[in-house]
């Protein structure tokens, strides 16, 4: 990384974290270390009865023991799951499919000239926000954001002359670290609402926890986290990255007149392709609602669907584009440019492979499942009230999350804690929701145990081919601390000025 003047003790901290990051192993074999010390703890863990008793949904009291997997049938699993744990990796087939549309629409020219067509019309000042925002806002659609939305912030800062690690960071700091913020109800709204309500019928039976509970909340907290994560990629990431130097290169030129025609069809062609989508999803009995909810968001095809959905998005304006320019002449050129996408994620394949069993270890010892119980039964012991007790309970969601980082499995865990006790205290159900959403947002970015994590330093790679965990640690690092606090100090303000955070939600139960 270009060596750049420090000054302060903040630039010094992230100074040391960089060094001593960048002088462990490469990240694959980061994960390996990490899949073979989860095996000597497991046996650990089993021989001295380590466990964790919870409540789960229908108030069932669990108990989860520690796994070994140095025993016979531990041993076993290890060989035997290899190939599923590789195969079952959450993010894998989610990359791989997206690459499918994105590679034709990167390699036919079409990304490029649409990012020169956006840096050329959008005032440099803004470039910035509007990253940070469209990886906000791509969480909408899913785990699309990490494969679409970081490389094009890197490609959008290398094209204007600035860091693309700035961009990335940008990019990723929008899509994982705001995961929470949105201006439009997601995916994960009902499927949190639905742990929630099964959580606060311990107290009330009727109790029901709607979709758009916190939606008032993360809409505000949509444009704080674009202005946090603006301030900190201009104020301290990109400063402190200082000039790239590396061997990529963008240069800014005009569209010539065969890319402006070019960039039309794409347009036209993605048009129709939304509109064909609307025709399946907006009337009531559009093939991609659910078949008898007749639901779009939660479970349904046109959810399931969107990786598939958004590949295709990519796709056929793509190939409309190439079509125009020449770039594509025939069916083989089109083979050709999936290929050469493709061929381009080996590295990230190896990651895959290694964090895949990682991930699954983890798992099959329930190492991650005590960890998440202990955590949060010192947090219930504490015997704090008021907004003391949110903040502390915000802190423990964000340091667990970086053991688990799955946000239905940890509120799964934690709900049936948490959601009670905060009844009985006098909080809404919907508020003690919206506190762990900021917890587990804000450390996803600094979390190697992030499914995506692997993917980030995989596509930071192309620009800096030595780069470490310690470096992007160290980039992201002030994205965690500045939304954690601003995104807490959010939350505070809400709470005291008592507004309601969703369509007729309050913080406070109704007496």
């Amino acid at each position: 990384m270009q060596e750049t003047p420090t000054n302060g003790i903040t630039q010094k901290i992230l100074d040391f974290i960089e060094k001593f990051g960048n002088r462990l192993p490469h990240p694959a074999t980061i994960f390996v270390i990490f899949s073979a010390l989860v095996v000597v703890i497991s046996e650990i863990a089993v021989r001295y009865g380590l466990n964790a008793t919870f409540t789960s949904g229908q108030n069932v009291e669990k108990t989860v023991e520690a796994v070994s997997l140095l025993s016979a049938a531990g041993i076993r699993h290890i060989f035997s799951s290899a190939v599923t744990n590789f195969t079952g990796f959450a993010p894998l087939g989610t990359v791989l499919v997206a690459m499918l549309g994105v590679g034709v629409a990167e390699r036919t020219g079409l990304i490029k000239a649409a990012l020169r067509l956006m840096v050329l019309k959008t005032p440099s000042r803004l470039i910035t926000m509007g990253v940070v925002l469209a990886g906000i806002m791509s969480n909408i659609a899913s785990d699309a954001g990490y494969v679409v939305l970081v490389p094009l912030g890197a490609l959008v800062f290398l094209s204007v002359g600035r860091h693309p690690l700035a961009g990335l960071a940008a990019a990723f700091a929008g899509v994982s670290g705001g995961f929470s913020a949105n201006l439009l109800v997601g995916t994960l709204d009902p499927l949190l609402g639905g742990i929630t309500t099964e959580a606060a019928k311990f107290i009330d039976t009727s109790y029901v926890v709607d979709p758009t509970a916190n939606w008032y909340f993360m809409i505000a907290s949509t444009f704080v986290i674009t202005l946090i994560g603006t301030w900190v990629t201009e104020k301290i990431v990109e400063p402190r990255l200082g000039h790239y130097s590396g061997e990529a290169e963008e240069k800014i030129e005009e569209l010539s007149d065969g890319e402006k025609a070019g960039v039309k069809y794409a347009v036209i062609t993605a048009l129709v392709f939304v509109a064909l989508i609307a025709i399946m999803v907006l009337p009531e009995s559009g093939v991609l609602r659910h078949p008898e909810t007749k639901a779009i968001i939660g479970r349904s095809p046109f959810m399931d669907g969107l990786v598939p959905i958004i590949a295709l998005f990519f796709f056929f304006p793509g190939l409309a584009f190439g079509c125009k320019t020449g770039s594509v002449k025939n069916d083989k050129d089109v083979a050709h440019a999936v290929g050469k996408s493709m061929g381009t994620m080996g590295d990230y394949l190896v990651l895959a492979f290694v964090a895949g069993q990682f991930v699954a270890y983890f798992a099959y010892t329930n190492l991650g499942t005590i960890i998440a119980v202990k955590g949060a039964g010192i947090l219930s012991a504490t015997g704090l009230t008021g907004i003391p007790m949110i903040i502390a309970f915000v802190l423990v969601s964000a340091l667990i999350n970086l053991f688990i980082g799955s946000a239905s499995a940890k509120w799964a865990i934690m709900a049936p804690v948490f959601v009670p006790m905060f009844m009985v205290l006098g909080y809404s159900p919907e508020f003690t929701q919206l506190a762990y959403r900021i917890g587990d947002s804000v450390t996803n970015i600094i979390s190697p145990l992030m499914s995506y994590f692997a993917v980030i330093v995989a596509f930071a790679e192309k620009y800096e081919k030595d780069i470490g965990l310690g470096t992007l640690i160290s980039v992201m690092l002030p994205f965690s601390v500045a939304f954690l606090i601003g995104w807490t100090m959010l939350l505070v303000i809400w709470f005291f000025a008592g507004l309601p955070i969703g369509p007729g939600i309050s913080m406070l139960l109704a007496k």
